[in-house]
């Protein structure tokens, strides 16, 4: 059975920084791509970075791009999100998510497979 799990999330000052991990089990994340979605209250989910199967391939949204940075610990079969440099507008519930064979935009969501069950980012003074 396919299971991703998401934690790190947190209560963090702004400028703070966070990791969140994903980590797999049933299957190896060698395998798939990764995505990090955010969901904050009232908005639509937005794709925020992604690790295709064939590193060094990542993708950024523009609003996290040099703030944010995704890698993958094959040996963990695990994918972290950094973040650093948080803003309050980054407050929102992360999820992981795997796209067996990512084909299209990589931060829409329909493209992936599996879900984790998301872990909560708070930025606040």
């Amino acid at each position: 059975q396919w299971q991703l799990v998401e934690s790190g999330g947190g209560l963090v000052q702004p400028g703070g920084s966070l990791r969140l991990s994903c980590a797999a089990s049933g299957f190896s994340l060698e395998s798939v791509a990764i995505g990090w979605f955010r969901q904050a209250p009232g908005k639509e989910r937005e794709g925020v970075a992604c690790i295709r199967r064939n590193d060094p391939d990542t993708y950024y949204a523009d609003s996290v791009k040099g703030r944010f940075t995704i890698s993958r610990d094959n040996a963990k079969n695990t994918v972290y999100l950094q973040l650093n440099s948080l803003k309050p507008e980054d407050t929102a519930v992360y999820f992981c998510a795997a796209a067996i064979a990512l084909g299209g935009d990589w931060s829409t969501s329909m493209n992936y497979h599996y879900w984790g069950q998301g872990t909560q980012v708070t930025v606040s003074s």
